[in-house]
């Protein structure tokens, strides 16, 4: 059998379990089927699918298990559901584009810059292993490159770009650094200590992207958006900590629980005429001022 077939049959597997868990006997029936259909022998022994089950694991990270109780084998979500999450559809993007046929009249992909993702592996090295990094870096508001030598603590994604959370040297801050700015990367062996009480989910638990906290405790924050965009609003929240208040006909109200930072105040103003601010009252007067200034242009 051809690794071609093998990796097509993999995908079949993780498809039949992805919907729901299955028997031995349910999946050799779908692999048949599929066989059939595709003209290529998906058939597998119980012994080749064991070894299966462990490719999946190896190659893709992905975990199956057997239920005794049930006689079913099921993909294992429950230790990090969100990252499991992100494999699965990672594996959607790759599958959609594993294909040898010519993609332009098919796919229109966005036209942007690299995200710096080649830097990932060698950064989680360096977290994993606790080692300091060095790279040079240059911010969207200056021209200078800048030569920055750092702890990394952690990656964190938001809007479709990657930043490594580090510890700056030069400064001894804790600061964001995005990964499509980022060049000359340097993993050195030099050892740090981890600060025992940073932790990145706490530190940016009730933050809206990347910029770190500027008060000391929360806002809570009511919006009010017409009935269209809340479809987007419930089925999308903004954050984790959205609660839905009111949703009927005429509005759908949330409330959050965030630091009200530049990141989130650029996201409310994204969504124009279609959201209105209810609480806190400064958060209200700085969007009134932004629209009045706004306005001044015109």
């Amino acid at each position: 059998m051809s690794k071609r077939e093998s990796i097509a049959r993999y995908n079949l597997i993780i498809k039949k379990l992805r919907k729901q868990p299955s028997s031995f006997s349910e999946i050799s029936d779908y692999l048949a089927f599929e066989s059939d259909l595709q003209e290529y022998n998906f058939n597998v022994s119980k012994r080749t699918f064991q070894r299966d089950i462990e490719d999946i694991r190896s190659v893709y990270n992905i975990d199956i298990q057997y239920d005794f109780s049930r006689k079913v084998y099921y993909i294992d979500f429950d230790e990090q559901p969100e990252v499991n999450e992100r494999i699965l559809e990672a594996f959607d993007t790759f599958n959609a584009l594993n294909i040898s046929d010519r993609l332009s009249n098919y796919i229109h992909f966005e036209k942007r810059r690299p995200q710096g993702t080649e830097n990932l592996y060698g950064l989680l090295h360096a977290i994993k292993n606790k080692v300091q990094i060095s790279f040079s870096y240059q911010k969207f508001w200056e021209d200078e490159i800048t030569h920055r030598i750092t702890e990394p603590y952690a990656l964190k994604e938001f809007k479709n770009r990657w930043y490594i959370l580090a510890n700056d040297l030069k400064d001894k801050k804790v600061k964001s650094f995005a990964l499509d700015r980022l060049t000359k990367l340097e993993i050195t062996r030099k050892k740090f200590q981890l600060p025992n009480d940073y932790n990145v989910n706490e530190h940016f638990k009730y933050c809206f992207g990347i910029i770190s906290p500027n008060e000391h405790k929360p806002q809570e924050i009511i919006l009010s958006f017409d009935p269209f965009q809340g479809k987007y609003i419930k089925t999308l929240p903004l954050h984790e900590s959205q609660e839905i208040l009111k949703d009927n006909e005429d509005e759908l109200l949330v409330k959050l629980t965030l630091f009200v930072t530049h990141d989130f105040f650029m996201e409310i103003l994204s969504f124009g005429d279609n959201v209105k601010v209810i609480q806190p009252v400064s958060l209200i007067a700085e969007i009134k001022k932004a629209y009045e200034n706004a306005l001044k242009l015109y």
